[in-house]
């Protein structure tokens, strides 16, 4: 994690907005945020004549786009994926993978793309792992910047997962600002929900600390997951599924049993927003 000298990301002219990442990165390790764009979010892909997504910091190695063009496809058929990295021997050695639909490009925040003047406008940015070297104070601008490059109707979605995917926290944001806090786990792995506050994304991992809305409602998802303890007898879902319908009086969830039984639980930024 970055120290708090850390500046923020400075476009020097000509070069790529942000800093090189560590870039780790794993096949599937992304799948339950994919799974959640292609339900939530598929629709709007449809809608768009030619859509592109961005999956942007893919990483050392270029699994994560491969994967994200295969399961929105099953979504939205048109769809174009152009993975983005801000470090040239990445984009380098991902190039053999390129083929029709998928492309990778050397770039930054800046979500480089065709069009006159590189303004193509993205429907959907995926921005997975890739702020967590940054300081809090630096997310608002960062998320500004890629809001202003999305469509109209677009998404980005921007969080953080383990090394191999079982447990995602993301929030995702539309063009007007962040909409929704989505925490995602394989729930045979998890012991209580406030497990996922270490996959918190950056905006809000320091903020769970009491006093702190995303604090109290991890307290309040553990409570309810100890109260559905009963329902552990019919399988970790069934236990799930009672939590979120417990959390549902007092929270305002932005899903369904639908979702919640993927091991999802999407609430509403208003709700999780840092306070100050």
């Amino acid at each position: 994690m970055a120290s708090r000298t850390t500046p923020p990301p400075r476009r020097a002219p000509g070069r790529p907005v942000g800093s090189v990442t560590r870039g780790t990165t794993n096949p599937n390790r992304l799948r339950r945020m994919d799974r959640w764009i292609a339900a939530t979010h598929g629709a709007a892909l449809r809608r768009a004549g030619d859509p592109v997504a961005v999956d942007l910091g893919y990483g050392a190695a270029p699994w994560t786009a491969v994967e994200l063009l295969a399961r929105l496809r099953e979504a939205a058929p048109r769809v174009r994926v152009v993975g983005i990295e801000i470090e040239p021997d990445r984009v380098a050695g991902a190039k053999p993978y390129e083929r029709e639909g998928l492309s990778f490009r050397h770039g930054g925040f800046e979500v480089p793309l065709d069009g006159p003047g590189g303004g193509e406008r993205p429907a959907l940015i995926r921005a997975a792992n890739v702020l967590r070297q940054y300081d809090e104070e630096q997310v608002a601008s960062v998320w500004a910047r890629l809001r202003g490059r999305l469509a109209p109707d677009g998404l980005l979605v921007e969080g953080t997962c383990d090394e191999i995917g079982r447990r995602h926290v993301w929030v995702a944001l539309g063009p007007e600002g962040p909409r929704t806090v989505t925490f995602a786990t394989r729930l045979g792995s998890l012991d209580r929900p406030s497990d996922l506050a270490e996959r918190l994304p950056k905006a809000l991992i320091h903020r769970n600390v009491p006093g702190e809305p995303v604090w109290a409602f991890l307290r309040d998802f553990d409570r309810a997951w100890a109260a559905a303890a009963p329902y552990a007898s019919y399988g970790a879902r069934q236990r799930w599924i009672r939590t979120a319908r417990a959390l549902a009086g007092d929270w305002p969830l932005a899903d369904g049993p639908g979702r919640w039984r993927q091991g999802e639980l999407t609430v509403r930024w208003e709700a999780l927003r840092p306070t100050g």
